[in-house]
C-alpha cells in the first residue's frame, strides 16, 4: 500500500502546521474556559468544565494512538503530528486535574484523601497522569536520541494509560450513555489492533516479497 502524506504539505510548512494544529487544539479548553465565565457551563459550572477537560484528554490520546493503524490500514502518514497529539493530551489531562484539586476540592487534602477512598476511578486518573508525566517530559529529540531503543518501550505506556483513562470515565458515569459507549468501543479496537498489528504487518511483509520474486 502506498503511504499518503496527510497533509501534503512541503516540508518547510510542516512545522506551522504542527503549531496550527497545538492552537486548535487547545481552542475547545478556552472556549470552555470561556463559557465557564459567563454562565454557559449549567447549574455546575465547575464539574462541567471539569468534566470537558478530561474529555478533550481522552479525545486527543485516542487520535494520537490512531495514528498507526491510519498509516499502516490507509496509507494516512500523520506521524508527524503524533507527538503533538500526545502533548495536547497531556495538557488537558494538567487543566483537568488542576481544576479538580483547585476548583472542585479547593486544595484541602482531608476532601481530595477522602475522595481516593471513596472513589476509585479518582486513583484510576491520578494513576494516568503519573504515567503520562514521563511521556510529556520525554516527547523531545535529545530524549530520544539519549534513551535509544528504552524510548518505545517507555512510550508503549500510552496503552496502560488508554486503559485506565477509559475507566477514569467510564466509572466517574452513573450510566454508560451512548457517548461513553462509542468512547469504550474505540478505546478496544485501538488496544485490539495492537494485539493484532504484528501479524497483520508480518502478513503484509510476505505479500511484498512473494510480489518481489515473481
Amino acid at each position: 500500500m502506498t503511504t499518503l502524506a496527510f497533509p501534503a504539505l512541503p516540508a518547510r510548512y510542516k512545522p506551522a502546521s504542527i503549531w496550527v494544529l497545538y492552537a486548535v487544539g487547545l481552542m475547545p479548553g478556552l472556549y470552555a474556559f470561556y463559557l465557564g465565565i459567563y454562565g454557559g457551563l449549567g447549574a455546575d459550572p465547575v464539574r462541567a468544565f471539569e468534566h470537558l477537560l478530561g474529555l478533550w484528554a481522552f479525545r486527543f490520546l485516542c487520535l494520537g494512538l490512531a495514528v498507526t493503524p491510519l498509516r499502516d490500514l490507509f496509507g494516512i502518514n500523520l506521524i508527524a503530528y503524533r507527538r503533538a497529539l500526545g502533548l495536547i493530551a497531556f495538557y488537558y489531562v494538567l487543566a483537568h486535574f488542576a481544576v479538580y484539586l483547585t476548583l472542585d476540592r479547593g486544595m484541602i487534602l482531608s476532601s481530595i484523601a477522602g475522595d481516593l477512598l471513596k472513589r476509585p476511578y479518582i486513583m484510576l486518573g491520578m494513576a494516568g497522569l503519573l504515567m503520562l508525566i514521563p511521556l510529556a517530559l520525554t516527547s523531545n529529540q535529545w530524549s530520544i536520541r539519549r534513551l535509544g531503543p528504552r524510548w518505545n518501550r517507555l512510550h508503549k505506556l500510552t496503552y496502560p494509560i488508554l486503559i485506565v483513562a477509559i475507566l477514569h470515565y467510564a466509572l466517574s458515569l452513573k450510566v454508560i450513555d451512548p457517548e461513553a459507549a462509542f468512547y469504550i468501543v474505540v478505546t478496544i479496537v485501538l488496544i485490539g489492533y495492537r494485539l493484532v498489528r504484528p501479524k497483520i504487518m508480518e502478513r503484509r511483509r510476505a505479500k511484498r516479497m512473494a510480489g518481489a520474486t515473481r
